[in-house]
């Protein structure tokens, strides 16, 4: 697909993500958001990508109303993992302050998976990043939760935020698949698509 083409696509944010849509916004496409209601519950015996995956399918199967030819919708879920158990978004302060301590210097791994549909095709992927974050203290962590409210992030943080700024070390992998949506697989799936 051409360049003018593709980002002539009209692209159907089912996410309240404001960084999903600024994301999309930056990258040339023209986006609307629409608002889905979901339980975003565990399948047993998923693994880690299969879950996010699922939640992605799952969230995009909720739409119903017709895409229009040139449109896509689009779905995403972002999830956290230490040692193979996941760190969804935090209901309130204790809780974000019990992931921030689990991921005090340590590595955990975000996946992201995403949900493509057109009126002709629909794709699922997922992209995977590494992150290592310093030993953490207890004023830090507070600081970062009173100031930056984490409660709408998987593990309880935004890359792009104070603590991503401050208390990451490194990351292997995709900065945006830690944000919450892989832009470089995200533009390559589209131009494959069928639209």
């Amino acid at each position: 697909m051409h360049l003018s083409d593709l980002l002539s696509v009209k692209i159907i944010l089912a996410s309240q993500s404001p960084r999903r849509l600024q994301l999309l916004k930056q990258m040339g496409f023209e986006v609307v958001t629409t608002k889905i209601e979901v339980e975003e519950k565990a399948e047993e015996g998923l693994q880690d990508f299969e879950l996010a995956e699922h939640l992605a399918k799952t969230k995009n199967h909720a739409y119903t109303l017709p895409i229009e030819s040139g449109s896509v919708l689009v779905t995403a879920d972002t999830l956290v993992f230490v040692n193979g158990q996941p760190l969804g978004k935090p209901c309130d302060k204790q809780q974000a302050m019990h992931y921030l301590k689990i991921l005090s210097g340590r590595e955990h791994r975000v996946i992201t998976a995403c949900t493509l549909r057109s009126r002709h095709q629909e794709t699922t992927f997922h992209s995977v990043a590494k992150v290592y974050f310093r030993t953490l203290s207890s004023e830090e962590m507070n600081y970062y939760i009173d100031c930056f409210q984490p409660f709408d992030k998987a593990g309880s943080y935004g890359i792009q935020e104070w603590i991503g700024l401050t208390g990451i070390e490194k990351i292997d992998g995709d900065y945006y698949t830690i944000m919450g949506l892989p832009c470089n697989k995200l533009f390559s799936t589209l131009g494959q698509m069928k639209i």
